[in-house]
């Protein structure tokens, strides 16, 4: 009976630290399983982000040393084009000369420009009334009767400031959020 009993196979012995064949198995196969959830859900994820395009047009920067005196270029951004303009020492003049009870949608000159940089004016060149572009921003176009700009769709006249003096639109020219990261480069966005 003796050489019976030891014939017999006997069980596995456990590892030294009590973990057999099974716990490593189980071990192996929650890593994989989350390793292969994790693989799956990243994709989702990362389709919640903004695409590249969308990102690259959040901002722009813009360079105001190859604009003159008196002159006004339009750049883009978000799709929309915005008016810069180096303003006149006249233009701003006739642009703080004017009375906020004048205004159909009263602002002053001097919130609508950054302080220290108030000779710049940039503004979001779509007319608040119907969408329109207006003109004004090339040295051949008309630019209103208050020397801004013209929306030639429906008449609506902007002064140097981009504010509504006459015509449908209801509100004042948009001033985007920008700030002056040297004395010649604008970001705006």
């Amino acid at each position: 009976m003796a050489n019976s009993a030891s014939a017999q196979p006997s069980p596995a012995p456990a590892g030294a630290d009590g973990e057999t064949r099974r716990d490593f198995l189980l071990y192996s196969t929650v890593a994989f399983g989350a390793v292969g959830t994790a693989m799956m859900v990243w994709p989702l994820i990362d389709s919640m982000n903004p695409a590249a395009d969308t990102l690259a047009l959040s901002t722009t920067e813009f360079n105001l040393s190859g604009v003159q005196e008196g002159q006004g270029v339009v750049i883009i951004w978000r799709g929309k084009p915005v008016f810069v303009r180096y303003r006149t020492q006249k233009e701003i003049d006739d642009a703080r000369a004017v009375a906020l009870a004048d205004l159909i949608d009263p602002a002053k000159d001097e919130d609508r420009v950054q302080k220290d940089q108030d000779k710049y004016l940039i503004l979001v060149g779509v007319c608040t009334h119907l969408g329109c572009i207006p003109l004004g921003s090339k040295a051949m176009e008309t630019r209103g009767e208050y020397g801004g700009w013209f929306c030639p769709c429906h008449g609506s006249h902007y002064d140097t400031s981009g504010r509504i003096r006459k015509g449908p639109a209801p509100a004042n020219l948009e001033v985007p959020p920008y700030t002056f990261i040297s004395d010649t480069t604008v970001r705006i966005g």
